[in-house]
């Protein structure tokens, strides 16, 4: 058997990761293969770390990381995977809705020849909010990873440990794990699981965080802006020559042109807003250029307990 190195981002869990050590521990040692758990501490401002250095005195399998400051998710997962020892790597979020007893289904699809399997809830427990914020994410996936994989993508991944190569020089602040999985291969499976409603706390994902984390992932790992703006140029262009061509058509049939200065000023305002439409995403794009030039790292561990 394949042996696992199961990585959680961990974002205010104190009261809930005892729990899920002990069904994780229930599920893999069941497996009879080799194991660890890295559980990586994002800087909540809770109990999370006391209760990870617990664990991880009374369990050599566990290993703890602690973030300096609060990256956010991927950038922990980032973290996590590198730091893995395994040759599987599986992720799934601190609050217990991915239930750990679900891994052997995921492992047994990747058995099959696939590199990436993703546990795709049969129905999500999240809020209307959080549920269009999710779905606005995956639309802005569906550019870099196609859109049927988009649509299965969730925080409940395996993989093989050795997709990690594709990214090993990636150092952008900006970070997003199923994009830079889409450098290392194409086959991507999924397999629909349960996924449970939350007990304890509240999720660390706002609307707002989810909404910009969508943008980040359009500007920073592909050029659909650009072109989207290019064809808003040009269809734009086209309008105005066809405004132009029948002010002149009147012009030269009954001597008359089309009056008013609600008329030019219309005309004005948008191309005016086209063009700095296409100046703010271009904007973005040099921002992101600016930020990789200083070598900003995606994260920075300030403390580790475990082997």
């Amino acid at each position: 058997m394949t042996s696992l190195s199961i990585v959680v981002p961990v974002y205010r869990a104190e009261g809930s990761l005892r729990e899920l050590h002990r069904r994780l521990l229930s599920v893999l040692e069941a497996r009879g293969s080799a194991f660890e758990i890295l559980f990586v501490e994002d800087c909540g401002g809770d109990g999370s770390w006391a209760v990870i250095q617990e664990i991880a005195a009374s369990d050599a399998r566990v290993r703890g990381l602690r973030m300096s400051r609060n990256y956010g998710q991927h950038n922990a997962l980032l973290c996590g995977i590198r730091a893995a020892a395994m040759e599987v790597v599986v992720t799934l979020d601190d609050d217990l809705q991915n239930p750990p007893e679900e891994i052997p289904r995921l492992l047994a699809l990747l058995a099959e020849g696939h590199d990436v399997v993703y546990g795709t809830p049969q129905y999500e427990r999240h809020g209307m909010l959080r549920d269009a914020a999710s779905r606005i994410t995956k639309y802005a996936l569906q550019g870099a990873m196609g859109a049927e994989t988009a649509r299965k993508v969730s925080a409940f991944r395996a993989f093989r440990t050795e997709l990690r190569q594709a990214f090993s020089n990636y150092r952008s602040p900006s970070v997003n794990l199923d994009v830079l999985l889409t450098w290392g291969t194409t086959r991507f499976a999924s397999v629909t699981v349960r996924h449970d409603a939350r007990l304890i706390g509240d999720s660390g994902y706002t609307l707002r965080k989810l909404i910009t984390h969508a943008v980040n992932m359009m500007t920073g790992f592909s050029t659909l802006p650009l072109q989207l703006a290019s064809i808003m140029g040009f269809v734009l262009s086209v309008f105005g020559i066809l405004i132009l061509a029948y002010v002149l058509l009147r012009y030269l049939l009954d001597g008359s042109s089309v009056p008013g200065f609600p008329f030019l000023a219309s005309i004005i305002a948008i191309f005016s807003g086209a063009q700095l439409f296409a100046l703010g995403i271009i904007g973005e794009y040099l921002a992101r250029m600016h930020f990789r030039t200083m070598d900003r790292p995606p994260y920075l561990v300030r403390e580790q307990v475990g082997p």
